[in-house]
């Protein structure tokens, strides 16, 4: 078996869709047997590209510039979907450039167990959302999307702390607050495929955004930091917006983030 960090930085490497999730399957499945054989493989290092490699298609644009479809039509509810597929194919490449960017840095076996895992799921979520996306007609790559996505990655790709406070704990935690309401969309859409995809990724998001939690208070303890304001100035240095309530209170608490990681954060955007 390749060093994990190599078998990260594979992943990104691979343009499509379906390849990259594939390969991030096949090699989350590997490191599991590995894993549940006792052993403890090898991490590696690795050199990562600075932005994914990304298929021809979608376009990508500014988000100010991806069009707004109303989420009672039949367009809208595929640009929902559209929408969602690509957070997840970000989310992959995500979860696998936290291990291959940062393997230099001395981590415990389960901090790679988990993003695997997570990369693996994103995996499972990516292909949820393009079967719905085939099912109604469409796919993924056929309307425009957020060039923003990778924008946390960079300017976060020298500083695992603030990595994890943005990526999991501020993007993966905003999908806790507005899944829900897509759920209900497709609900009333009857679009049973849809409502039972979106079940599926918003129990595990909650797991991920743990994940980001679990080892951001973690680094913490190890430098003997107090995680709350620590938090609080990472989000303020690299998110470049104020965090916008609702909340998903309960879910965020599940995932082990407090309100007063939050609540702050949204509270200086109406000051």
């Amino acid at each position: 078996m390749k060093p994990l960090a190599q078998m990260a930085d594979d992943v990104l490497r691979t343009p499509d869709g379906r390849s990259k999730t594939a390969i991030s399957r096949e090699y989350a499945a590997a490191w599991k047997a590995a894993r549940d054989a006792g052993e403890a493989p090898e991490i590696g290092t690795a050199s990562p590209p600075d932005m994914p490699a990304r298929p021809a298609q979608p376009e990508l644009l500014d988000p100010r510039d991806v069009p707004r479809r109303k989420p009672g039509t039949p367009e809208g509810r595929i640009a929902i979907l559209h929408a969602v597929a690509h957070i997840e194919l970000n989310a992959v490449d995500l979860h696998w450039d936290i291990i291959a960017r940062f393997s230099d840095t001395p981590m415990p076996i389960g901090y790679y167990d988990d993003w695997v895992k997570a990369a693996d799921e994103e995996s499972k979520h990516f292909n949820l959302m393009c079967d719905c996306l085939e099912a109604n007609g469409s796919h993924y790559g056929a309307l425009p999307a957020h060039a923003g996505m990778w924008r946390a990655a960079e300017d976060t790709a020298n500083d695992l702390m603030g990595r994890l406070a943005v990526v999991p704990m501020v993007l993966e935690a905003r999908g806790l607050d507005v899944t829900p309401g897509m759920i209900k969309i497709f609900q009333q859409a009857k679009d049973k495929q849809a409502v039972e995809a979106l079940d599926v990724i918003y129990a595990e998001e909650v797991h991920h955004v743990s994940y980001g939690s679990k080892w951001f208070h973690f680094l913490c303890g190890r430098d003997n930091l107090d995680p709350t304001p620590v938090f609080h100035n990472l989000v303020r240095k690299y998110f470049h917006t104020t965090l916008k309530p609702p909340f998903n209170e309960e879910k965020r608490a599940e995932a082990g983030i407090p309100p007063d990681f939050y609540w702050p954060l949204a509270e200086q955007s109406s000051g």
